[in-house]
């Protein structure tokens, strides 16, 4: 059974840092892509950073220039290191995996909360 765990989430004060974690477990295959998706209440979920297995990441434009996304494949694990918090990027991040099958995941979300 496929489960995703995210941690680091919280409440930070606007101009703060958080490193969320994301640790997949129980994949049986390669992961292709790994991503951070985030959903503010009465918002769509919206694509925050992402990175596929070649190393390449895109990243939002609303965090473009204070969020890195990395990656360890040998603990299946995603990172999104966010500086420079702001208080509309509170919201809950859910991470998304894709295995080279083509298998989707998403993990149970992080609550990340930015104070004024």
């Amino acid at each position: 059974q496929v489960q995703l765990v995210e941690s680091g989430g919280g409440l930070v004060q606007a101009g703060g840092s958080l490193r969320l974690s994301c640790a997949a477990s129980g994949v049986i295959s390669s992961i292709y892509y790994m991503g951070w998706y985030r959903q503010a209440p009465g918002k769509q979920r919206e694509l925050v950073a992402d990175i596929t297995s070649d190393g390449s990441t895109k990243l939002a434009d609303s965090v473009a220039g204070r969020a890195t996304i990395t990656r360890d494949d040998a603990k299946d694990t995603v990172y999104l290191q966010m500086n420079g918090l702001k208080p509309e990027d509170t919201a809950v991040y859910y991470c998304n995996v894709i295995t080279i099958l083509g298998y989707h995941y998403w993990g149970q979300g992080t609550q990340v909360t930015v104070s004024s």
